[in-house]
């Protein structure tokens, strides 16, 4: 691009850049020898620590910051003589410099932290300055948490000492420094025994801490230590669970999900359940119930799952129906959020799964909700509701309240979801199946299904590669009421019926030919249907199937008589 100078300008200004180099050069030259003269003299040889020999280190030191952007001149080894120098000085204005440097590097480094440059960090964490200790422990934080460090080493190093003791400093930035170093520490899975032991009971004192990010940062380090088995159990013997769940109760929500989290990693061994338990009063049931309610959606929804992990326990669930847990659940279904919906049904699936609840549960009218959440369609909602109904109907109140609600309907309408699995699909079916052994189920179901939800049925039935599936959906098929309306529905499909009933007849499976067997007596009711049968390749193997089966009867007939015992050993 054009300078906009002409020829003889651009030459001056070129001559003149040279010339201004040439000035500096020679008064950097100069200053040099001046200095290195200076330095002989007799004047300047007092003490290291001089106000202009620290001046002069610190001046040495910052500058090298300025080579950020070059980690081998910034970790060389004069810099680590410099730093080894400062970090090692009773001076504090020194330390500081060292500090600074360090938090300096923590931020640009994008390499592994040469080990050599350990030692001046393990003597800046011994420093008698808070504001070095805190310095240089933010540092290692990140460092840390960018990988930069081996974690086995700072442990190794001794580090996790001067690192604890900043627990006891009372300086609320101190803390948070040393509760995210413990946590980062934890990871070291070779080393965390060391954390666990030294650590837990500073921790477990400011968790209780009125400083909002001393506790947030502590209940962060506790929750760290319960993903391992080991430290865990350490955890519950020292009294940990007692202040987890009273953080459940705490005006931070990140305290709130820290410790709930937690307590969530806890219950999922059993053998902890006494402790969790061993509050009066219920207090960590209802304390989560509390949080169930939370306006948070992660606290909301992790409350759920630590209390579907606890409902494993039999004692645990007669307690929360004590509680009267449907009420928080049941407003949870009706929550705008797909999140909250699908935490409370997981949670309610695991309640109906245990008989004695099964009463309380239909009375309270869970089945008319379920019915209305099957209407906002998930595939975690789906496969919930279908056990929640399974379950349920056991009773002839539970197969009234099925009939009453949106439950049947619902059911229905998942199979014509776009967004359903053939995995979602086989837990509707399979309900549908279940629920069609109770005549005025079957009955309803004949007068609710739609021409759609019949061609569904039968494209579901000849998905063979799918076995469960198939059955579920002819089985369906199969105990349809042959009314004039439901022919009509039918008889569209009848010569694709007729593909799949010839492959189940086919099987070797027994189970499958009683079914084809079954669906074709049913679908004979109507005369279409029957000249259809006529002369096919599907009659030709039912009376194979016949065949077959008589030639079974009588060779079961030369074993005579038959003992009771043997049919039913």
């Amino acid at each position: 691009m054009a300078s906009g100078f002409c020829a003889d300008c651009s030459r001056l200004l070129k001559e003149f850049c040279v010339y201004l180099r040439k000035v500096c050069r020679e008064f950097e030259q100069n200053i040099r020898d001046v200095f290195r003269e200076l330095s002989q003299c007799t004047c300047f040889r007092i003490a290291p620590e001089s106000s202009f020999l620290r001046r002069r280190r610190t001046q040495e030191l910052l500058s090298l910051h300025l080579l950020c952007d070059d980690e081998t001149q910034l970790l060389n080894q004069e810099s680590l003589h410099a730093l080894s120098r400062l970090a090692s000085s009773e001076d504090t204005d020194l330390q500081t410099t060292a500090a600074m440097f360090y938090l300096h590097v923590s931020h640009h480094l994008k390499s592994p932290l040469p080990d050599a440059f350990m030692e001046p960090v393990m003597a800046l964490l011994l420093s008698p300055d808070l504001d070095v200790q805190k310095t240089i422990s933010l540092s290692l934080v990140n460092l840390l948490a960018k990988n930069n460090v081996c974690k086995e080493l700072v442990i190794e190093m001794g580090m996790l000492v001067p690192i604890l003791e900043l627990f006891q400093s009372g300086d609320a930035a101190a803390q948070c420094h040393s509760c995210a170093c413990v946590t980062l520490l934890a990871s070291s899975e070779s080393k965390s025994e060391a954390i666990v032991v030294d650590g837990i009971m500073p921790l477990l004192a400011l968790a209780k801490s009125y400083e909002p990010q001393v506790q947030q940062n502590a209940t962060w380090a506790l929750l760290h230590l319960t993903q391992s088995d080991w430290s865990t159990r350490i955890l519950c013997e020292v009294g940990a669970i007692p202040v987890l769940v009273l953080l459940l109760q705490s005006s931070d929500s990140e305290v709130q999900f820290y410790s709930c989290t937690a307590l969530c990693n806890i219950t999922a061994v059993r053998d902890h359940h006494p402790k969790l338990l061993s509050m009066g009063g219920h207090f960590l049931l209802k304390s989560l119930l509390t949080l169930v309610s939370s306006s948070v959606q992660k606290n909301s929804t992790q409350a759920c799952r630590c209390l579907q992990t606890l409902s494993k326990n039999v004692l645990i669930q007669e307690q929360l129906m004590e509680l009267d847990c449907l009420v928080p659940l049941k407003a949870l279904l009706k929550n705008s959020s797909p999140v909250r919906r699908e935490s409370a049904v997981t949670l309610l699936s695991a309640l109906s799964a245990h008989p004695p609840n099964n009463d309380v549960l239909v009375s309270e009218g869970l089945l008319e909700e379920i019915g209305q959440l099957l209407h906002h369609q998930t595939s975690v909602i789906i496969a919930h509701s279908c056990k929640i109904i399974t379950d349920l109907c056991s009773s002839s109140m539970g197969q009234q309240a099925v009939m009453d609600s949106l439950c049947l309907s619902g059911l229905l309408g998942a199979l014509l979801s776009p967004s359903v699995s053939d995995e979602t699909s086989l837990h509707v079916t399979s309900c549908l199946h279940h629920l069609m052994t109770w005549d005025p189920l079957k009955s309803n179901l004949s007068v609710t299904i739609t021409s759609e939800q019949v061609s569904r049925l039968v494209r579901l039935s000849g998905q063979i590669q799918n076995p469960q599936l198939s059955y579920n959906s002819a089985a369906i098929i199969s105990t349809l009421a042959m009314t004039e309306e439901m022919v009509q529905l039918l008889r569209p499909h009848y010569i694709t019926m007729l593909e799949y009933l010839l492959v189940f007849l086919k099987k070797k499976d027994v189970k499958l030919q009683q079914l084809g067997i079954v669906t074709v007596f049913n679908l004979k009711k109507d005369g279409g249907f029957s000249s259809l049968l006529a002369g096919s390749e599907l009659e030709a193997q039912l009376w194979k199937v016949h065949a077959q089966t008589e030639e079974t009867r009588r060779l079961l007939q030369m074993i005579t008589p038959l003992s009771p015992s043997s049919v039913n050993p």
